[in-house]
């Protein structure tokens, strides 16, 4: 037997690298390790940096500063598939941190991680990778990417996965992206519902209520509530509320009932089944406030149904929400007071509150939480409105202090609700004075400032409301209220708009507050409005209509109408005609002018002088106009008479004789002299002599002519006075006013009209008159274009028509006054024909005749006959 030899090792061969162990300490040594083409190192290195990122935040801030990130995405696609599982792995982790998601985004990483979801993959690369996308869902951006890329289809098909974290990663990435409605409408087509519904029934609590929102967010939508009620999801959810077990998940299953709600068909089901008592007895007896809140949500989306609120009026759901307002949390305060808002659509709940309900609402106005005060106050602004007896209950529980407090709050939708409820009150005579009596005017100043227009809106309203009464008109002046309500009439919004005209038309009652509202501009924004097609509107019409009664020379420059209750007095002025959005200079403007040949000639209304008894400042009146109401009372006529008992001699004043007293005399005055024939002469005017005419017209320069000399340069600056024209009204006064026949008063008045402006004219010698000599010759005389209407002598059809109404409203002689066209103006009275008989024996309606001034002067023609046509037209 031969000696055994010992057989030699082969070496390796020289190209092939020797094993080599290595345990390394450092995160960036196996960072590096991520680079290499072993599988097996690969593996390893994900496996230990998977357990690093595991460790916290810091951890995952340090790989992502190490550069791991990169090279990691790159093994989501590798051969290898633990190299590609534990890629993920730590992208589940990684994903968390959100300079790890921006970078994933940048990198575009969507698609891979999507494919990691295929069916063929392990149920660990599922959980990762759902897990990275739920993670990455959470930003908008990755929520498209995601959506764009097919993701959704996937995460379906895993909610029916056997692993419980697959199902909570992809229904939480759902959740995230639901909440994009075009998500939502992509989910109903690939019928999400029934596994979304599936979900309800886990063990997990974290897994129903991922779904639970979820369904919160797709029933938004009808389809979805249809699919949701076909797969009895109604059932599980009731199931839900009635397992105490599940009180967690109570809050958001309600909230998908409230959605589910919404639908008639739903609604009914849920009645059929004893759903809907269920949730009623279970909102009213939970004791968690979220719930009670969700509850009354609830029963707030469906009551915007008409039909849902049948229903709930039937389940007395009145009762329900009464209950609720008597939480201890505000919460469930606030969504009772909204769902009893949405219950008054319906006329039997509206009457149901009355007795109940009402008191509770006036102390949430009470409350410190401004978020209470606006649900309550929308509440009883539903609640009020259209039914008078609510707003009594109101104010018998003692709601007229709390809602004017509630005018100072800071939300404005409270202030708003609560201004509504002040205007619901105001229809009632009794409940207006009262809030008049809390200073309602004064607490309105800050909403009409307010920049919200609902608010605006709301505040114009009520003082429209309010504004009935004299003392709150004065008030809101006084209160400066008329500012901040003329500011509102050049808002944008229409509503507004409207509502602030008529809170203008309303305060223009008062002759005072309609001169204020004037002079800050009120009358020119109004007439701006109305001339937009746009932005006028009825109200305005109105409005701007009101305060030209306060302004009758722009009125009758603009419509050439003045009616018998448009009253001419001192000041007022014919300008001529002038068209819309022209602007009518002030009498101070004009009277200051340079008598111009080619301008008409304007004609002055004034019977006071301007040194006696100076009337109010003209610049303080927007066209300079308005001294009061011309017929003086009775009084002043008693302490004229007293004067005159006292006084020798008979002196004629600036002011005029009394209407109703027939034997008084002038008081005595400084501008205008007659003589004690003053009778004689009244009787024999015709035949005054050269002399007498020649001494009158001097007195009456004089007192045209300003004393520059004696008086300072700043001197206020008054009207000329027109004393003959005082002489008329008291001529009048004495000899026409007693007639007690109203048709003989006119045809008095009218021949007297035109023996003082040249006496009657033949129609065929009209050509001849020469009143135009006659007015150039005044305009001269007097160095302006005013003039005094008792002025002039020689006057055709529009100075005769202005004189007589002037004297016909200082003895209350009723007539209209009309300008026509081509010089012509005339005036309108209505006379009774007791001739005639009306239906059942009654007096028929007045006719309405055209005095004639100018050929026949007193002769009454009626209106629409061949004599007024001839008399009105060319």
């Amino acid at each position: 037997m031969g000696k055994k030899i010992k057989k030699e090792v082969e070496p390796p061969p020289k190209d092939v690298f020797d094993p080599l162990t290595i345990e390394s300490k450092k995160a960036a040594t196996v960072v590096l390790m991520l680079h290499s083409p072993e599988e097996d190192i690969l593996a390893k290195a994900c496996e230990a940096i998977y357990r690093f990122a595991l460790k916290g935040e810091e951890n995952k801030a340090t790989l992502l500063e190490l550069g791991a990130v990169e090279p990691l995405t790159k093994l989501l696609t590798h051969e290898d598939k633990i190299v590609r599982r534990n890629a993920t792995m730590i992208f589940g982790i990684l994903a968390s941190n959100n300079d790890v998601k921006k970078l994933l985004r940048e990198l575009d990483v969507m698609n891979s991680i999507i494919a990691q979801l295929a069916p063929e993959e392990e149920v660990v690369i599922h959980e990762f990778a759902s897990l990275c996308l739920a993670n990455m869902s959470a930003e908008y951006t990755s929520k498209v990417q995601i959506f764009e890329q097919g993701g959704l289809e996937p995460l379906i098909r895993l909610l029916s996965s056997p692993d419980p974290d697959v199902k909570k990663n992809s229904i939480e990435c759902i959740y995230n992206l639901v909440q994009d409605f075009h998500c939502r409408t992509t989910i109903q087509e690939l019928n999400a519902i029934p596994p979304v519904l599936e979900l309800l029934k886990s063990e997990y609590p974290i897994i129903q209520l991922l779904a639970l929102k979820t369904l919160g967010l797709l029933t938004n939508e009808k389809e979805s509530r249809v699919m949701l009620r076909e797969n009895q999801g109604l059932d599980l959810l009731i199931k839900i509320l009635e397992t105490k077990e599940m009180n967690d998940l109570h809050i958001e299953a309600l909230s998908v009932i409230a959605n589910c709600l919404e639908d008639m068909d739903t609604m009914m089901l849920i009645q059929q089944t004893g759903g809907l008592k269920k949730l009623l007895t279970f909102a009213e007896n939970s004791t968690i406030p979220d719930i009670q809140k969700n509850a009354a949500k609830a029963i707030t989306k469906a009551a915007y149904d008409p039909e849902n609120r049948k229903l709930f009026h039937e389940q007395e759901v009145e009762k329900c929400l009464i209950s609720l307002l008597g939480s201890e949390n505000d919460g469930p305060k606030i969504a009772a007071s909204q769902a009893i808002s949405a219950m008054c659509e319906n006329s039997s709940s509206k009457d149901y509150f009355n007795h109940q309900g009402i008191p509770q609402l006036i102390q949430l106005l009470k409350s410190d939480n401004e978020e209470v005060k606006e649900a309550g106050a929308l509440a009883l602004a539903n609640l009020t409105t259209c039914n008078p007896a609510n707003a009594n209950a109101a104010a018998e529980a003692d709601g007229i202090e709390p809602l004017i407090n509630t005018l100072s709050c800071k939300r404005d939708g409270a202030i708003a609700n609560a201004a509504t409820v002040l205007t619901n009150m105001a229809t009632k005579e009794p409940l207006r004075v009262s809030i008049q009596s809390h200073s309602i005017m004064n607490a309105l100043i800050a909403p009409l400032r307010s920049t919200n227009t609902v608010v605006q809106s709301r505040a114009a309203l009520t003082v429209a409301a309010m504004a009935c009464d004299v003392e709150a008109r004065m008030e809101l002046k006084n209160a400066g209220g008329l500012e901040p309500l003329v500011e509102l009439l050049h808002s944008k919004n229409e509503e507004v708009r409207r509502h602030a005209s008529w809170a203008v038309m309303v305060c223009a009652s008062d002759d005072l507050i309609a001169t204020d509202l004037c002079r800050l501009g009120a009358l020119d924004i109004l007439e701006e409005i109305n001339l937009s097609v746009s932005r006028k509107n009825k109200f305005s019409e109105a409005a701007y209509n009101k305060l030209l009664n306060n302004n009758l020379p722009l009125k009758y420059s603009q419509t050439g109408y003045l009616s018998s209750c448009d009253i001419i007095s001192d000041g007022f002025y014919d300008y001529g005609r002038i068209t819309n959005g022209t602007k009518l200079l002030s009498l101070k403007e004009l009277s200051l002018q340079e008598p111009n040949d080619t301008q008409r000639a304007i004609f002055l209304i004034n019977s006071k002088s301007s040194d006696v008894c100076p009337p109010p400042s003209m610049e303080e009146k927007s066209s300079d106009f308005g001294y009061g109401r011309s017929i003086s009372s009775s009084s002043s006529l008693r302490r004229a008479s007293r004067e005159k008992s006292r006084k020798s001699s008979y002196h004629f004043s600036a002011g005029f004789g009394s209407p109703t007293e027939e034997k008084s005399e002038p008081t005595s005055g400084r501008n205008t002299v007659l003589s004690k024939s003053a009778t004689k002469e009244r009787g024999s005017r015709k035949i005054r002599g050269k002399k007498e005419e020649e001494k009158v017209k001097e007195e009456e320069e004089i007192l045209l002519v300003p004393k520059m000399t004696a008086e300072s340069p700043e001197k206020e600056w008054y009207p000329p006075s027109d004393p003959t024209f005082c002489l008329y009204i008291y001529e009048v006064t004495k000899t026409i006013l007693p007639v007690t026949n109203i048709k003989e008063q006119i045809e008095a008045l009218a021949k007297y009209v035109a023996e003082k402006m040249g006496g009657p004219i033949a129609k065929e010698r009209l050509h001849e008159f020469s009143w135009e000599l006659h007015i150039s010759e005044l305009k001269f005389q007097l160095k302006s274009n005013v003039i005094p209407i008792g002025q002039i002598k020689k006057g055709i059809f529009y100075h005769r028509a202005l004189l007589f109404k002037a004297l016909a409203d200082k003895i209350g002689v009723g007539c209209s006054l009309v300008r026509g066209e081509y010089g012509r103006a005339w005036n309108e009275v209505k006379l009774m024909d007791k001739s005639r008989k009306g239906v059942f024996g009654c007096l028929p309606p007045p006719e309405t005749y055209i005095v004639d001034l100018m050929f026949y002067p007193g002769e009454l023609m009626k209106l629409k006959s061949k004599e007024a046509d001839l008399y009105r037209f060319l």
